[in-house]
């Protein structure tokens, strides 16, 4: 359930049931008063009301394609990073973790020789590329390429059964595409066609970079675009991927012939490292049929240039300098809107949170969070799980028999904050200082052998999916959790006793807690058990009345324009619609049984019903590059940051009350045209 601006100020808090700034706190400037535009009345924009000010006097630096508080708190978590790494590589440790994150480091940032070997890093596998002669060279040069994180022609990977969480299934999806998704292949919007225009200069220039003339890098180029839109057009849309029982095809290896009759998958399927499967999950049937008409009629010449470029395209920001700009030229500057480069050690910092975050989050949190923050952060769950609980009970729309389900399911959610209890273990991974795309292929497949490993034994309900630093958190269906890292508990320049409940809980237990509570009650997140099992358990009046709640929703971000002419996908972001909304009822229902809230006391003018609102609004306070906000509504089922304010308040009773919204403002909805689901 990735979000941006998730859990900005989680450690704003103690988590207590009375929680004032104290005195000294007083001193500091209020960022809830602070970062106001008073010239924009909160009827007609919020977001630009709470907001405005901020943004105002903090344009998006170059290098960023946007900039927000959660932009402030990435920072310092790099500056954490960058000082873990640079200890690991004075210490010249010659085994163990320090040694793996000190070369590391080493290889990243060492430019001159990185340049000096261009594209030799790739060379030998370029050279198998070469030497393929029949489809089945393609299929198993495919498997072999799969297993170091070129993932050509299609997605798989092991994860669980979404029907039986207590197995590890292999699974077989829709890929291969060189743009962000099917959508760019199709859309004839302005922006779109722009891209998808600039793209064969794109995938021409890196033929030439690999010593091809430009004639031959042009052919190359508009062949293997082709054969790209092929899989694009059998290739399901970002909504249409929202629903688990559609892209839930458990089938036979033996019987993906049915599908797919001239690849011999049970072959391939062992290369990529997938060993004793006799059954696998597939999202989209038909996209096989596509892609095994490709593999047996396609140019040979086509699928050799397919597969070179996919390579050196997928590991082209770890190559020299050419390389490495031309795929920021066409991916960070064109599609997202960067105007230049990020610097290099950040780049490299990404680089290494993929390749082995869990190992570098073992030295991040003994430096930087305590086990007394874990607890505070797990109380806090408590008290939003509580309110949940009291408004599930209270809703008139719901049978008996499926609340109790569903409050069963709240009461079995389980909660996982800061930092794993027991932690991956890296030592079989090879890191040196010979290469830098090396360490990346040698860590994809690391990835690739620790999630085969995982089929034929009991899923671990105890790992993570993410790393302790991560700036982020999630609910996992399969699971029935939610999930908040460490890195998503850091506040830049605030202590936790100096900021008040009202803030804290429209940041934390309604943008973090409460949201990702709700997803386990979404359009999707609702059809799994409190097991992890995806089960219909909602009678059929109720799933009805669900559908048609929902749909309000929907149809109120259908409405939005993003940018440009682009709409909102209130269908593909209807989760995370929901999660907003669900996530705001419930820290409010929290935050009203603190004594903060019941005193009533207003701080620098602002009631606690205000502050609330403005605490969770400054959580998404974010500026925002239009190409970035383009892309974002092609392939992200989040709405932009402006909309997860201004889309659910007006749906909110106690936002009237706490802004005297009234009818003719912008920001007003007559009650019966308002969602009232939870």
């Amino acid at each position: 359930m990735n979000k941006q601006l998730i859990a900005i100020l989680l450690t704003a808090s103690s988590f207590a049931a009375c929680n004032q700034p104290s005195q000294k706190a007083a001193a500091k400037e209020d960022i809830l008063k602070a970062d106001l535009d008073t010239t924009v009345n909160p009827a007609d924009d919020f977001f630009d009301y709470a907001n405005g000010g901020w943004i105002k006097k903090n344009p998006i630096p170059s290098d960023e394609t946007s900039w927000g508080i959660g932009k402030l708190v990435q920072n310092e978590l790099y500056d954490r990073l960058k000082s873990i790494n640079e200890k690991a590589l004075a210490a010249g440790a010659k085994t163990g973790v320090d040694q793996q994150i000190g070369d590391f480091w080493f290889a990243g940032m060492d430019t001159v020789s990185i340049d000096q070997q261009g594209v030799k890093p790739l060379s030998e596998e370029l050279n198998k590329i070469a030497a393929m002669q029949t489809p089945k060279d393609v299929m198993a040069q495919a498997a072999h390429m799969h297993t170091y994180g070129s993932s050509v022609f299609f997605d798989e990977g092991v994860s669980q059964d979404e029907k039986n969480s207590d197995i590890n299934a292999y699974h077989m999806g829709q890929g291969g595409l060189g743009l962000p998704n099917r959508d760019y292949y199709f859309k004839t919007d302005e922006r779109t066609t722009a891209i998808r225009n600039a793209y064969p200069a794109y995938v021409a220039g890196i033929f030439r970079l690999m010593g091809i003339d430009s004639i031959q890098a042009n052919a190359k180029a508009t062949a293997v675009i082709a054969l790209e839109t092929k899989l694009a057009q059998a290739s399901r849309k970002l909504e249409d991927l929202r629903d688990p029982y559609k892209n839930y095809n458990k089938m036979a290896v033996s019987s993906l012939n049915k599908i797919s009759p001239s690849i011999e998958w049970p072959v391939y399927i062992k290369a990529m490292g997938a060993k004793n499967v006799d059954s696998v999950i597939v999202g989209q049937p038909e996209f096989y049929t596509a892609l095994d008409k490709v593999i047996a009629g396609e140019n040979m010449q086509t699928l050799k240039d397919y597969m070179s470029y996919h390579l050196v395209s997928s590991f082209a920001p770890y190559l020299g300098k050419p390389f490495a700009d031309a795929s920021f030229n066409f991916y960070s500057k064109l599609i997202h809107g960067a105007k230049e480069q990020r610097p290099r050690w950040k780049r490299v910092l990404d680089a290494e949170e993929g390749a082995m975050g869990e190992a570098l989050g073992q030295l991040f949190v003994k430096e930087y969070f305590s086990e007394t923050a874990k607890k505070r952060y797990e109380q806090l769950v408590e008290n939003v799980r509580s309110a949940y609980k009291a408004r599930m009970e209270k809703l008139d729309w719901m049978s008996d028999s499926t609340k109790q389900k569903a409050l069963h399911k709240l009461a079995s959610i389980r909660k996982k904050v800061g930092y794993p209890d027991k932690w991956k273990d890296f030592s079989a991974l090879k890191i040196d200082r010979s290469a830098f795309a090396t360490n990346m292929m040698h860590a994809n497949e690391w990835w690739n052998n620790y999630g085969m490993n995982k089929l034929g034994k009991p899923v671990d309900r105890e790992e993570w999916d993410m790393t302790p630093q991560t700036y982020n958190a999630y609910y996992n269906p399969s699971n029935n959790e939610i999930v908040l890292p460490a890195g998503g508990l850091t506040v830049p320049g605030f202590r936790d006793e100096e900021l008040d409940d009202a803030l804290v809980y429209g940041y934390a237990a309604a943008s973090t807690i409460g949201h990702e509570m709700t997803h386990g009650f979404d359009d999707e997140g609702r059809q799994f058990d409190e097991k992890g099992n995806l089960r219909n358990w909602w009678s059929k009046e109720d799933e009805i009345q669900f559908n048609k709640r929902a749909d309000v929703l929907v149809q109120q971000f259908n409405k939005m324009v993003a940018v440009d002419t682009l709409h909102i996908n209130g269908k593909a972001s209807l989760g995370e619609n929901l999660a907003d909304l669900g996530g705001i009822l419930i820290g409010l229902d929290a935050f009203k049984q603190t004594d903060t809230y019941k005193k009533g006391e207003k701080i620098n003018g602002q009631t606690p019903l205000q502050r609330f609102f403005l605490g969770y609004s400054v959580g998404w306070l974010l500026e925002i590059r239009k190409e970035q906000l383009a892309s974002q509504i092609l392939t992200d089922v989040h709405a932009p940051a402006k909309n997860r304010v201004n889309g659910p308040f007006p749906n909110v009773p106690d936002f009237y009350d706490a802004f005297n919204i009234k009818p003719g403002d912008k920001m007003y909805i007559p009650d019966s045209l308002r969602v009232k689901l939870w």
